[in-house]
C-alpha cells in the first residue's frame, strides 16, 4: 500500500499527564445526537414519525439532553422541533439541543424553531482545523475566530432581547477540534466564552469533537487534558466529547477523554453516524456497568432498542456488535460452554450476587438477553432458540412465519411430553410437520415446457389416495403453472404468498430447501410448507404440495 502519500498528524504530547492514573467512577452528562448527527448519515433520513418514535426511545432509556436536529437546514427538522414543543412532548427535566452555524439567517431560523421550549441547548459550531481553514474556507486564524465570536454574539444578543421563559444553555464546538492546533483551540473557545461570560452557576458547554479520528485515543486524551489545564474558563464550562470511529477506537477515545477531565459525552445508539460512525453510547454505558459504575442510562431491554433502531434507521446491528449483537453472549466452543456452565453453577452454589462467570463479562439478563451454554429446547424456549439450533446444527434458516408457526408445534411437543428436545429431535419434528409432506397428494414426476415470454406449461403426475392422476396447467413460470394445474384439478383456488429458499448443508450432503406460504382464495388463510431436494425446482414444487397437504389435514 502507498503509505508514503500520508504524513503524521501533529500531536499534543503532555510531559506530566494525569489522566492515566484516574478511573471512571461516575457517569458523564449524556447527550444523544442520533436525531441529528446519526440521522444525517443515513441513506434515507428518518421521517417525522420515525424521529418521534426514536425520540421516545431516547427518553425511555433516560437521556436528559437530546440533539433533535438542525432546524434551519431542513424542513423535517424544523417541523419536528415544533411538533415536540407545540404538543408538549418535552419533559421538564429534558433539554432539546439544536445545531446552528454562525450566520445571521441560520441563527434567526434556529431561535424561531425553539421558541416556547422550557430548556434548549443552542449548539453553535464552525470548523477550526488547519486543513479546513486552508482548503475549504481559505481562512486565517483571525478570520476563523471572528466567525465564531460573531455567532456567539448574535446568539447572546438574541437571548438578551427575547421575551421568553426559556432556559437557554449555550454550546460551542470547534469542529474538527482534534485536528486543530491545541493552543488555537483554547484561544477560540476562550474567545467565545468571553462573549457568553459563563459562571460556575451558569455554565456553557464547550464541545471538543474528534470529528475525524486521525490519532491514537491517548493523543486525544492528552489534547483534552491540555485544554482543561489551559482554558481560562475551566470552572465555568462543561467540557464535552464528541468522538467518531474512523480508526475503530471511538469508544476508547471517549473513555480516555473522560479520564482526561471531560464532563459530558455526545454519541449515538449503536454508533450510528458519518463514515464509521459516532461513539456508541450503549457500549460506553455497559462498559461502566461491568465495573460497578451506574451509567445513568437504562439499556436493560436491548432488544427493544435494536428493534426501534433498525426500524427507524434501516440500519442493522452487527451480530458481533459489543454487548448488543445477537452472537455476543453465545459460545460456540465446547470448552467455553463448559466453563460458562460451571461458573453459573458455582454462583448458585455460593448464593453470590456478584457476577463471576468465565467468558461472560456481564450477565446477559441485565440487558434483556438469555444464554444457555448448550442450547436446549423445552416448553420455555422461544423462536430465537429454536431458530439458532436449526441454523447452527442443520443449516436451516427459518423465515419468520415458520419460526412463529413451528414454535407452537414445539411447545405442544414439549408440554405434552414434559421433556426437552435434542437438536436432532427438533429437526425431525420440523421435518415431519413441514418438509415433503406427501399425503394425501403425492408427487411422482413433472415436466415443464416453455411457452415463450416467460410463460410455462407443466404436466405433473400425482397420486391421490393411491390413484394416479395427470394434471396440466400454465402460468408465469414453473410454480405459477403448477399452482394453476393443482387449483384446476382440486377446485380450490390458492396462490403463493411467500417464497424463500437456500442451500442446506449438513456434513457432506447438500440440498436445496424451499419455504412457501400459500393463501387460500376462499378465506385468505395462510398455510406453510417446505420442500427439500438436490434440485431447487423439485424442492419448490414439493413445497407447494406440502403446504396444500397441510392445508387440508
Amino acid at each position: 500500500m502507498n503509505y508514503q502519500k500520508y504524513q503524521k498528524i501533529p500531536e499534543v504530547r503532555l510531559q506530566n499527564r494525569k489522566w492515566p492514573d484516574r478511573v471512571i467512577d461516575k457517569a458523564p452528562v449524556w447527550c444523544s445526537v442520533d436525531l441529528r448527527d446519526g440521522n444525517q448519515a443515513l441513506e434515507v433520513p428518518m421521517t417525522l414519525d420515525q424521529k418521534l418514535k426514536f425520540y421516545k426511545l431516547l427518553l425511555k432509556v433516560g437521556f436528559k439532553q437530546i440533539e433533535i436536529g438542525f432546524p434551519a437546514a431542513s424542513d423535517t427538522d424544523y417541523n419536528f422541533c415544533r411538533e415536540l414543543i407545540d404538543n408538549d412532548l418535552i419533559p421538564d427535566d429534558v433539554a432539546i439541543q439544536v445545531l446552528t452555524q454562525s450566520r445571521p439567517e441560520i441563527i434567526d431560523k434556529t431561535m424561531e424553531a425553539v421558541y416556547g421550549a422550557k430548556n434548549v441547548i443552542i449548539h453553535l459550531y464552525n470548523s477550526t482545523s488547519t486543513l479546513q481553514r486552508d482548503v475549504v474556507f481559505d481562512f486565517s486564524k483571525e478570520e476563523c475566530k471572528k466567525l465564531a465570536v460573531d455567532g456567539a454574539r448574535m446568539i447572546k444578543e438574541y437571548i438578551d432581547e427575547a421575551e421568553s421563559d426559556t432556559n437557554y444553555i449555550l454550546e460551542y464546538s470547534p469542529e474538527s477540534y482534534s485536528s486543530t492546533e491545541p493552543d488555537f483551540a483554547v484561544e477560540i473557545c476562550d474567545a467565545v466564552c468571553d462573549v457568553w461570560k459563563p459562571t460556575p452557576d451558569k455554565k456553557v458547554i464547550i464541545n471538543l469533537p474528534e470529528t475525524v479520528e486521525y490519532t491514537l485515543p491517548n493523543v486525544y486524551a492528552d489534547s483534552i487534558e491540555y485544554f482543561c489545564d489551559n482554558t481560562r474558563w475551566r470552572d465555568s464550562i462543561e467540557v464535552s466529547l464528541h468522538t467518531h470511529n474512523d480508526r475503530g477506537t471511538g469508544v476508547a477515545a471517549s473513555e480516555l477523554g473522560m479520564l482526561a477531565g471531560a464532563d459530558r459525552v455526545e454519541g449515538t445508539l449503536f454508533g450510528n453516524g458519518e463514515r464509521t460512525g459516532n461513539v456508541d453510547v450503549i457500549t460506553l454505558c455497559i462498559n461502566m456497568m461491568m465495573h460497578g459504575v451506574d451509567p445513568k442510562l437504562d439499556f436493560s431491554d436491548i432488544n427493544e432498542c435494536i428493534d426501534i433502531y433498525e426500524e427507524c434507521t434501516r440500519m442493522k446491528v452487527d451480530p458481533r456488535h459489543p454487548w448488543s449483537g445477537k452472537l455476543v453472549f453465545t459460545a460456540f466452543s465446547g470448552s467455553h460452554q463448559d466453563a460458562i456452565n460451571k461458573g453459573r453453577k458455582k454462583m448458585q452454589e455460593r448464593g453470590s450476587d456478584i457476577w463471576a462467570v468465565p467468558y461472560l463479562p456481564i450477565d446477559p439478563a441485565d440487558v434483556g438477553r438469555d444464554y444457555e451454554p448448550i442450547i436446549r429446547i423445552n416448553s420455555q424456549s422461544g423462536r430465537g432458540g429454536i431458530s439458532y439450533v436449526m441454523e447452527q446444527y442443520f443449516g436451516v434458516i427459518l423465515p419468520r412465519s415458520f419460526q412463529r408457526d413451528f414454535l407452537t408445534v414445539v411447545k405442544h411437543e414439549t408440554d405434552d411430553n414434559s421433556r426437552e428436545l435434542l437438536p436432532q429431535e427438533l429437526f425431525d419434528l420440523f421435518d415431519d410437520n413441514y418438509i415433503n409432506v406427501m399425503s394425501p397428494y403425492w408427487l411422482n414426476t413433472f415436466s415443464e415446457h416453455s411457452l415463450g415470454d416467460k410463460m410455462s406449461e407443466i404436466e405433473a403426475k400425482i397420486t391421490y389416495l393411491g390413484q394416479p392422476v395427470t394434471i396440466k396447467g400454465s402460468g408465469n413460470g414453473l410454480l405459477d403453472a403448477f399452482v394453476d394445474a393443482f387449483s384446476t384439478y382440486t377446485g380450490v383456488k390458492f396462490s403463493i404468498n411467500m417464497y424463500n429458499e437456500h442451500a442446506m448443508e449438513n456434513g457432506t450432503d447438500s440440498a436445496a430447501i424451499t419455504y412457501l406460504e400459500i393463501k387460500r382464495a376462499e378465506d385468505g388463510k395462510i398455510f406453510l410448507g417446505a420442500g427439500v431436494s438436490s434440485s431447487v425446482t423439485k424442492s419448490s414444487v414439493r413445497a407447494v404440495l406440502s403446504a396444500y397437504n397441510r392445508m387440508i389435514k
